[in-house]
């Protein structure tokens, strides 16, 4: 029951995530935004969600704090209610912000949850959690095609209940965290021996392969996320609607992706999952850029059911390689792949603004060829 009410949790906090994205083309349209402005939405959210994930992460590992998810999910609902009331630039920037810190609480510790109540399949844990989230990610561009583009820019303020019954749940999923906390913990943070044949330096060097590996995806991740949509619309002419449904497709196959990669990687071993995940998904970004509407759109299934389902390998390898540290490491990933996501979204769209969207998108093909670097990963365990 605590899985199921985290990852519903994380279904309604990535859908406010979502939603922001989603209605780029209106605030692009109702704010007359450059594509580096929208970049620049994106940057504060991911920024601000990135830099203050690890230092909760490790904060809530030495010191928890049952109530903080609750917390949290108050500081969306409060950047959701000023996106809405938004009248500038600045305060698109501002909302942004907030739902950037609301989601900067949640991960780390959400997460610390999903492993406490695994019973010991953490990487299905992570999946299951993981993909409430994704699949929130997903529908964010239908609920703004079906309800908030034909009912126009104020009808945003409606997400905010979406926001107020995550934390109705949070608080009940912070009692139950109050009340087991000492026996959950010792469940948590078991006597992993995983990596204790690994020096330091391997181990810091094995943590910078994997951020590398989140590097890649999450660059390519960003580009196709913010602005697949403008690229559906410049490319082919298509309507917003019919681009959002695009996006849709494309970010409900991330979700199946992501239920896949965990309990996989339980079973064949973490190290085998992300070789798939990165280098595997190649061959279909380098077409994606050369293939007309209806190949784009069957293409973009594969990349992000493929692609999706490394994230919550990489992450349950590098709780493994710092054991007891659950909180840190996952809001340092976490944080890394927001942090990163938001700087590409930036970079991407002043790019975009320079060329073309065709010519990012022609770029980014290439990125998950960095997956190559998975070879010097050390195998942690045995597959079971």
């Amino acid at each position: 029951m605590v899985l199921a009410a985290l990852t519903v949790s994380h279904l309604l906090n990535d859908l406010m995530q979502s939603v922001v994205v989603a209605i780029y083309p209106l605030l692009k349209d109702s704010f007359h935004l450059t594509f580096s402005q929208i970049g620049a939405i994106t940057l504060a959210n991911q920024v601000t969600a990135s830099l203050l994930q690890p230092l909760i992460g490790l904060y809530t590992d030495r010191r928890p704090m049952p109530y903080s998810l609750a917390i949290g999910m108050g500081s969306t609902m409060a950047g959701m209610l000023l996106l809405a009331a938004a009248t500038s630039f600045a305060m698109l920037l501002a909302a942004a912000a907030l739902i950037g810190t609301g989601s900067a609480v949640f991960h780390p510790e959400a997460s610390r949850l999903a492993r406490i109540a695994s019973g010991g399949r953490h990487g299905l844990a992570q999946s299951v959690f993981q993909v409430g989230g994704n699949l929130g990610s997903s529908l964010g561009p239908l609920l703004a095609a079906l309800v908030i583009i034909p009912r126009g820019y104020g009808a945003i303020r409606w997400c905010a209940v979406g926001t107020l019954a995550a934390m109705v749940i949070l608080i009940g999923v912070g009692s139950w965290y109050r009340r087991h906390r000492q026996q959950q913990a010792a469940r948590a943070m078991p006597a992993e021996s995983a990596s204790a044949h690994l020096s330091p330096a391997r181990v810091a060097a094995t943590l910078g392969i994997l951020g590398l590996l989140v590097f890649s995806k999450y660059v390519y991740l960003a580009g196709l996320t913010n602005f697949y949509t403008f690229y559906l619309i410049d490319h082919f002419h298509v309507s917003t609607r019919s681009a959002q449904l695009h996006l849709f497709a494309f970010l409900f196959a991330i979700a199946a992706g992501t239920i896949i990669g965990g309990p996989i990687g339980d079973r064949i071993g973490r190290k085998r999952v992300i070789w798939a995940s990165i280098l595997g998904v190649a061959p279909f970004t380098i077409a994606l850029p050369h293939a007309d509407l209806f190949w784009t759109g069957v293409l973009s299934v594969p990349i992000g059911l493929i692609l999706a389902s490394a994230f919550s390998a990489i992450l349950v390898y590098a709780q493994e390689l710092v054991p007891g540290k659950v909180g840190m490491v996952s809001g340092l990933f976490f944080g890394f792949a927001f942090g990163v996501a938001g700087i590409a979204a930036a970079a991407l769209g002043a790019a975009a603004d320079r060329t073309s969207i065709e010519h990012v998108f022609a770029v980014c093909a290439f990125l998950p060829l960095i997956g190559v670097v998975t070879a010097f990963l050390p195998d942690l365990s045995r597959p079971r």
